[in-house]
């Protein structure tokens, strides 16, 4: 069975009922990882899973709101027993700030293993793979990575094929190609913002977001296109500024009724608000 789990569906806004991006895909009970925002480790714990068997990981793009947990990613399932490296497929550069992340612990490193706690001396190394189009994993589940516009960053979709089809967007603004990528599929995982937040905001981020991320006008535009089985929003921009956290909730309810109802205007199919924990089979 393939599903796929929701760890964190937030963005660099510091939203406290939302870990930073990051997707499961659950393959017959071994978790695949997309994306390393802060938590995760913490979610996928409370989501059930052994942390010591997280060891296979997809980057989409290098933005640090995607990468800011890799040292989580790399450091506690070794500490919890992981025995073998982390396989991680990402763009280049993942390499350099894989290595980087090892120099900066290593001292924790060294004690962990040269100390009382005698640590296994395979677990917390990474064995990275640049990404490319095509297939860049085929073992129990295939894995295949395409290019998407995110300004200057090299950006990637993946699409998880086992007893369903998942694709999961990363961050992305429109793209032809990820309609054809995706079309059909049984579950997309899409990055949205609130196009009407879009217009309090300056020209400046007018034009950043309208660039290299996807409204939900758009979304439903291109949703309608591909047919998704399930539609799934995570990394919801509401384009909100100074909300106090007492307001958090009740402009949270808000602003998705007003993203969905933009998806809605161009997509017929069905709809997931995407939350921290949620399981989507």
């Amino acid at each position: 069975m393939t599903q796929v789990v929701l760890i964190g569906t937030g963005t660099p806004n510091p939203d406290p009922n939302r870990s930073g991006p990051c997707v499961g895909v659950d393959h017959n009970g071994k978790l695949y990882i997309v994306d390393f925002g802060v938590g995760l480790i913490r979610r996928i714990n409370a989501a059930g899973y052994n942390i010591s068997e997280i060891d296979t990981a997809f980057l989409t793009h290098l933005h640090s709101d995607h990468t800011l947990g890799l040292s989580d990613l790399i450091i506690t399932p070794w500490i919890l027993g992981r025995r073998a490296p982390l396989k991680l497929f990402g763009p280049k550069g993942t390499d350099d700030m894989a290595a980087y992340l090892l120099k900066a612990y290593e001292r924790d490193i060294h004690e962990r293993i040269h100390g009382l706690e005698k640590a296994n001396t395979e677990g917390y190394k990474v064995r990275v793979e640049d990404l490319h189009e095509g297939i860049i994993y085929d073992g129990d589940i295939k894995v295949e990575a395409i290019l998407v516009p995110h300004g200057n960053l090299e950006a990637y979709a993946f699409k998880f094929t086992g007893d369903q089809t998942i694709v999961i967007s990363g961050d992305t603004a429109p793209s032809k190609k990820l309609i054809d990528f995706a079309s059909g599929c049984d579950i997309l995982v899409h990055e949205v913002y609130y196009a009407g937040g879009l217009k309090t905001r300056s020209p400046q981020w007018q034009k950043y977001h309208s660039s290299v991320h996807t409204s939900g006008l758009e979304l439903g535009k291109i949703a309608q296109s591909i047919q998704p089985k399930k539609l799934v929003l995570y990394h919801q921009l509401f384009m909100q500024e100074h909300i106090l956290d007492e307001d958090m909730d009740k402009n949270n309810e808000i602003y998705k009724e007003k993203i969905l109802d933009e998806i809605r205007e161009n997509f017929t199919g069905h709809i997931i608000y995407g939350e921290d924990l949620m399981i989507i089979r």
